[in-house]
């Protein structure tokens, strides 16, 4: 059997695992929407059917100070117990256990009602948290108990506990948010007693037929935050207190560290769920930047965890566990920790997807079913929207050709990989690839089909994608003026450089040029070096695992970034990544200068007027990053078929390769 260890049955004594892969909580924010109850059934339905063991749902507050923010989901009367049933039969359809993630935001909440053990606020929000009394713990516990009881009436094989991430339990544990001098806080033994008593309960309510996983904390990455040996007590008191799993946790959502990105590397947090899993007797779980089978059994061999949780990878592909088991890893269309399509839209109140999968949370919409009338389809362009166009169009029973000018498939996906931090890009090329393979697509590479060629389709998806924006200034004939693509593809350059532009592809070329590629090294050797760079004791000896780190680091190249604008640079790019940009920028000593007027590129530099001042700026080489515009390079007027465009060639503006893969994936189920 492949992959023996993530695939062998693991027994709670009561009830039996079918294999030791979680899908871990992620929260869609389908609970929100009007028919979200059916769609998240859906949702969960097609994991199941994929294979995996067990499914932790996204976090559901039991009472109205719990709540993350305004109309989410809440567990707390019986009247609400029906549209929970829905979800557990839909996923008890196949051989797969499902659990409710019971979760307090404590001040973390975006509202005026959030509680927390001390009248401190979070850094992430605007509110200051109403202190509980000793009688409002006590409601609080029982809280999570009726919610817990709820669930299991609802169904539900278990509950587990949010116990990290900086949320309401995790505020109890440490000093960071817990000042308290009664018997809830203070020394250790006090400030455990909340979770403890929240799992005791529990497991005296409800009995021994049910699972109570805790989400612990192992790496809390803030000031006075817990240690190791807390951690590894915590872990000991829950086993005897009747937790059936420890789950593990890294770093508070307040924490300035990268914990989930695509700049961490895989696995990079496995070896201390090693060190607290040699206390306890139960099994321990692995997290974060988990997303090919390779990865998740070579932790379980090791013998540094008992179970792997992946979330995102089943965004990416909910048949995950299926492909691993019939030893078709190749097949598997890998998360790529981008967060563009995920988390992003949660931050915005919209619904969480997938950018290499947009039917991810939109099962009940987006279906590619078998087409009446198949056709016979020219997409023009290899990059992402048309060769998942053509993947979907294909898998509805159409015959596709897709005519690529370049020497290879991908498109600007292939810079992206090239772009260090950006290496998941190469896994989502290799899936294009395989699933081109795999659906007898005809895949005509160094070819720029004519019009006749195009007019015996029956019809035409033009994906063209886009080109460098030209910067329309006088420019010199002696200055060395590159684009972004020459630079990602290696052009020499000299020590002081310009960018004129502060977008996503001006932020890629900069860590292109600053930051070390580190992805072809041994994974333990990747995490040591990541570890070092961001201050993380990857022992948690310190309290919360992290270290002071220094501010600057040697640059060989003076970089100055140009922007028209005011604003922020990287503005209009992900909320829950730009920011990981910018605290590097800080490092490296980035430049940035706004308000520019562009007068002249000159051999030395740039000529510009800023604020009613002429002056020059001196550089060696100038990167225009000015944006992009449509490549119309098809001549749509001698064709006498129907055409498509979808991606770059038909927009530029909010264009990334979210909206130009959803596009492909919404022509494709409707053509």
């Amino acid at each position: 059997m492949p992959y023996p260890n993530i695939l062998s049955p693991l027994s709670l004594g009561f009830t039996t695992l079918s294999n030791r892969i979680i899908m871990g909580s992620m929260h869609t924010n389908l609970e929100e929407q009007p028919d979200g109850f059916k769609r998240l059934a859906a949702f969960y339905a097609e994991r199941a059917a994929g294979g995996v063991g067990l499914i932790i749902t996204g976090g559901v507050s039991p009472n109205r100070s719990g709540i993350l923010a305004p109309k989410r989901a809440i567990l707390q009367d019986s009247m609400q117990v029906p549209q929970h049933k829905v979800i557990v039969e839909a996923v008890h359809q196949y051989p797969t256990k499902i659990c409710l993630q019971i979760l307090h935001a404590g001040r973390y909440g975006y509202h005026n009602e959030l509680v927390a053990p001390s009248a401190i606020q979070g850094p992430i929000v605007p509110f200051i948290p109403h202190e509980l009394s000793e009688q409002a713990i006590e409601q609080q516990i029982e809280d999570f108990v009726n919610c817990a009881e709820l669930s299991k009436m609802a169904g539900y094989d278990g509950v587990e506990i949010m116990g990290s991430e900086g949320y309401l339990i995790n505020q109890f544990l440490c000093l960071h948010t817990n000042i308290r001098t009664d018997v809830w806080g203070g020394n250790f033994e006090n400030r455990i007693r909340f979770p403890l008593e929240i799992v005791r309960r529990i497991r005296k309510r409800i009995g021994e037929h049910f699972i109570i996983i805790f989400r612990l904390s192992i790496l809390d990455l803030v000031k006075d935050g817990n240690n190791i040996n807390e951690v590894a007590i915590l872990a000991t008191a829950l086993e005897k207190a009747g937790a059936n799993i420890i789950n593990s946790g890294i770093g508070w959502h307040e924490a300035r560290i990268p914990t989930i990105a695509s700049v961490v590397p895989r696995a990079a947090f496995s070896s201390i769920t090693a060190l607290v899993k040699k206390h306890i007797n139960i099994p321990i779980v692995a997290c974060n930047r988990i997303n090919t089978p390779d990865v998740a059994e070579a932790i379980l061999e090791s013998g540094e965890a008992d179970m792997v949780s992946m979330a995102r990878p089943f965004l990416a592909d909910s048949h995950f566990v299926e492909k691993a088991r019939r030893d078709a890893a190749n097949s598997i269309n890998t998360c790529i920790a981008c967060n563009q399509a995920c988390l992003d839209p949660i931050f915005k109140g919209k619904v969480a997807s997938c950018l290499v999968n947009p039917r991810a949370a939109f099962e009940t919409s987006l279906i590619f079913s078998a087409s009446p009338s198949p056709k016979k389809i020219a997409v023009v362009g290899g990059g992402p929207a048309g060769a998942m166009f053509a993947i979907y169009a294909s898998q509805r029973g159409h015959n596709v050709s897709i005519f690529e000018a370049s020497s290879k498939l991908g498109g600007q996906l292939n810079l992206a990989a090239n772009i260090p931090g950006k290496g998941e890009f190469k896994e989502f090329i290799r899936y294009l690839k395989v699933s081109i393979v795999d659906n007898a697509i005809d895949l005509k590479l160094n070819t720029i089909p004519n019009t006749d060629m195009l007019n015996s389709f029956d019809e035409v998806v033009i994906a063209t994608g886009t080109q460098p924006q030209p910067l329309n200034i006088p420019t010199s004939t002696t200055a060395n003026v590159l684009s972004y693509i020459d630079v990602i593809e290696q052009q020499p350059l000299g020590d002081k450089i310009a960018i004129v532009g502060t977008g996503g592809i001006a932020f890629d070329v900069v860590t292109k040029l600053t930051t070390p590629y580190t992805e072809h090294l041994p994974l333990k050797q990747q995490s040591d070096i990541f570890a070092k760079h961001w201050g993380i004791d990857l022992t948690n000896q310190t309290q919360g695992g992290k270290k002071e780190t220094s501010l600057q680091t040697q640059q060989t190249v003076e970089i100055t970034m140009l922007q028209r604008s005011v604003r922020k640079p990287g503005t209009g790019l992900g909320q829950t990544t730009v920011w990981i940009h910018r605290e590097e920028f800080k490092r490296k000593n980035i430049k940035t200068l706004s308000k520019i007027s562009y007068r002249k590129i000159v051999s030395n530099g740039l000529e510009l007027e800023s604020r009613g001042k002429e002056f020059t700026l001196e550089a060696d080489t100038i990167i225009i990053c000015a944006g992009q515009q449509s490549d119309n390079s098809v001549n749509v007027k001698d064709l006498t078929v129907p055409y498509h465009r979808i991606g770059g060639s038909k927009q530029v503006k909010q264009l990334d390769a979210m909206v130009a893969i959803r596009q492909a994936a919404e022509l494709a189920s409707i053509i």
